[in-house]
């Protein structure tokens, strides 16, 4: 596989969410020494680098055709990316702890596309079983979307019996009089108490009498009114007097003792 350096450098420092990322210790291929590397995770490509702030990577590990499993070491929390073929080479890394080792297993192991695969023809099984088909053991009579009608509750009233509406209710006032709908009974009001006509149509409520102003009270609104202006002359000299006063002691103060 062909990989361009300059677009792994770019993609490996770009402001891209990071799947996973951290120091990790990496044996190196010819010594069996350690050394401290930063790691990121990206898709399938697992990039390391000298330092956190480094610009470029330093390596790449691209996650196909490859396991992620634990390993026998004289390091604490050791684990191995293994590929297949006899000259494949296999990438010994170290966590600084037993989180850091349990999180780094789990995103490399599903960091490949084969994983993403098998991802993908499971949830379409379980789609498929959810639709009712013959593998979920929901086959038989089914009913297209749509020809499903809810049932009556309670028993059904033919509707002959029930009474017709006019198209437009009559109206009293602006108010919709529904005893005016012809075609149903009304029982004759027996109670007494003047709220119905002779023909059985309620009555509308009388109107409240309008208050009028009392002479009395206009005249003492209207000299308010005439009084306003010169109180408010009044307060505004008086208390322009004392600002004026304030800010000369302010002055004084500011000058000193001559």
């Amino acid at each position: 596989m062909k990989l361009n350096e300059r677009s792994l450098a770019f993609y490996a420092t770009c402001d891209s969410p990071a799947d996973n990322a951290g120091f990790l210790y990496k044996r190196g291929e010819r010594h069996t020494a350690y050394h401290r590397r930063w790691f990121v995770l990206k898709g399938n490509m697992l990039f390391y680098f000298e330092e956190r702030e480094s610009r470029e990577p330093v390596g790449v590990i691209v996650l196909e055709g490859c396991t992620v499993e634990l390993c026998d070491s004289a390091e604490e929390f050791t684990f191995a990316i293994r590929f297949g073929g006899a000259k494949s080479r296999t990438y010994v890394l170290a966590a600084e702890s037993q989180a850091a080792m349990e999180s780094w297993v789990k995103s490399l192991s599903r960091a490949s596309f084969d994983y993403l695969r098998l991802v993908v023809r499971e949830l379409e099984k379980q789609l498929e079983e959810m639709r009712g088909g013959p593998a979920g053991g929901r086959g038989g009579c089914r009913q297209p979307p749509g020809s499903w009608k809810p049932k009556p509750s309670g028993p059904e009233r033919s509707p002959e019996r029930l009474p017709a509406l006019p198209a437009v209710l009559p109206k009293e006032n602006g108010c919709a009089v529904w005893n005016n709908v012809p075609g149903v009974d009304r029982s004759p009001d027996t109670s007494g108490c003047g709220r119905h006509d002779g023909e059985g149509n309620p009555r509308p409520p009388p109107l409240p009498p309008r208050r009028r102003a009392s002479s009395s009270e206009a005249g003492s609104a209207g000299a308010a009114a005439a009084e306003s202006p010169s109180i408010f002359f009044r307060l505004h000299e008086r208390y322009g007097q004392e600002v004026a006063r304030l800010r000369q002691d302010w002055l004084d103060r500011r000058r000193g003792p001559q």
